[in-house]
């Protein structure tokens, strides 16, 4: 009886101790930037289960919260609610938004050691470009891009020109686009020379012909925007002559989603968008292609892109503690490494091109390093104080140039006052 008595003892405290445990776990909320479903979510789920199993005292938990623009009207309005999540990925370009909603934390209150001040320079310092303000880290780097050139080898022998060689400049890029260019029996386009996407993020496409062309968009300290310089206008003028003058690029307004598809159908022969959709391509064309740095106007440029890890402010200290770890866990070369492998996204440290893995991937995939290699022209995405506004200005000036609702220098123009007006008060 004593025996018995000893033995439920001991499995009650056991019992007890287990719930100790498992209520001693921080709860780590991480809102991801994807619709439920799809092998981009295995991939979080897996990186959770295993920061899980090799930090017993945290629970990161993904939550999968739709596109860019959904997740940051959810996470900010749980933060006006008090209840905002732990950590999130959010596009780069939202830092000032999110800072001047005081709902993130900057990355620098815990940074606390020799090792973490290591880490936190590890990264390819153009992709902290967008994180950075008032001498403060704000987010850092986890899938991060650039715009970049994907052509089809097999068209380009079609048309007579050498599969191995992407135009390397404006002109070339009209030239070889008039050859690439196929019409029917009834003069139809069915084949365009190049595609360069306008809805989604007709801003960040548009930033490559801007910065190519010497054209700045905005100030570093998000409180200014040169819309209507005219390096920026003739950049614009340059897009709609594509389509207008040259005939070679699909009139109006281009779709975002459609554009890969419509490069794997065989109906542009070249199109811009970002290196996140190379692994897409490379599992899914049917044809040999070709990734190159987009074409050099005044220079080569392309705007860096993508998403940067936050943690927020309101969040308790442990869990933004566990939010910390799990952010440089996350960006540790050999995961970065793996990342880029599985999504085509770039690796965020130099360190991460250096593991055994991207090493031998790139071997045997070098496409892999275009982006990378295109970081040194990159210039920081637009971003601003009241960004969506700012931003949605301008992309709204694009549309009209583009559809020919207005001329490139009336639509930069409008863009400019509208700007002008929305940043006044950060002035």
């Amino acid at each position: 009886m004593k025996k018995t008595w000893i033995r439920a003892a001991a499995v009650a405290a056991g019992l007890c101790m287990s719930a100790a445990a498992f209520a001693q776990k921080t709860e780590v909320s991480f809102y991801f930037p994807i619709a439920v479903g799809g092998p981009i979510t295995k991939i979080i789920d897996g990186y959770a289960s295993q920061f899980n199993k090799e930090n017993p005292s945290y629970n990161v938990t993904p939550v999968y919260s739709g596109t860019y623009q959904e997740t940051i009207v959810k996470v900010l309005t749980a933060h006006k609610a008090g209840k905002p999540p732990t950590s999130a990925i959010l596009l780069s370009t939202d830092t000032f938004t999110l800072a001047d909603e005081g709902a993130i934390a900057p990355i620098d209150d815990f940074v606390k050691t020799d090792a973490d001040r290591a880490w936190l320079k590890s990264f390819f310092p153009a992709f902290l470009l967008n994180g950075q303000f008032d001498n403060k880290t704000w987010g850092v780097p986890f899938q991060r891009s650039t715009v970049v050139l994907y052509w089809n080898k097999e068209l380009f022998k079609e048309a007579g020109l050498d599969p191995n060689k992407p135009p390397q400049t404006w002109a070339e890029t009209i030239s070889m686009g008039q050859k690439l260019t196929k019409k029917d029996a009834s003069g139809k386009v069915t084949q365009w020379g190049i595609q360069v996407p306008s809805s989604g993020f007709p801003y960040w496409l548009f930033q490559g012909f801007s910065t190519q062309n010497g054209g700045i968009l905005a100030n570093a300290a998000g409180n200014a925007v040169k819309y209507d310089d005219p390096k920026v206008v003739s950049a614009l003028q340059y897009w709609v002559d594509l389509s207008r003058k040259h005939g070679i690029h699909p009139p109006g307004v281009v779709e975002w989603g459609t554009t890969p598809r419509d490069f794997m159908e065989r109906k542009a022969a070249m199109i811009w968008t970002t290196t996140g959709n190379l692994t897409n391509i490379r599992s899914n064309a049917k044809f040999d292609f070709g990734v190159a740095m987009l074409p050099a106007g005044e220079r080569r440029g392309s705007p860096t892109g993508g998403g940067n890890f936050f943690i927020f402010k309101k969040a308790t200290v442990a869990e933004q503690t566990g939010a910390y770890k799990f952010a440089q866990w996350l960006t540790q070369p050999e995961r970065a490494a793996q990342w880029s492998i599985d999504t085509g996204y770039v690796a965020v440290s130099p360190a991460a091109y250096e593991t055994p893995a991207l090493k031998k991937y790139a071997a045997d995939f070098p496409p892999a390093l275009v982006a990378r290699d295109q970081l040194p022209h990159a210039v920081a995405e637009l971003s601003t104080h009241d960004n969506q506004r700012v931003t949605k200005a301008l992309n709204d000036g694009l549309q009209a140039a583009l559809t020919g609702a207005k001329t490139p220098e009336q639509a930069m123009k409008d863009a400019q006052a509208e700007a002008n007006r929305l940043l006044r008060g950060y002035k």
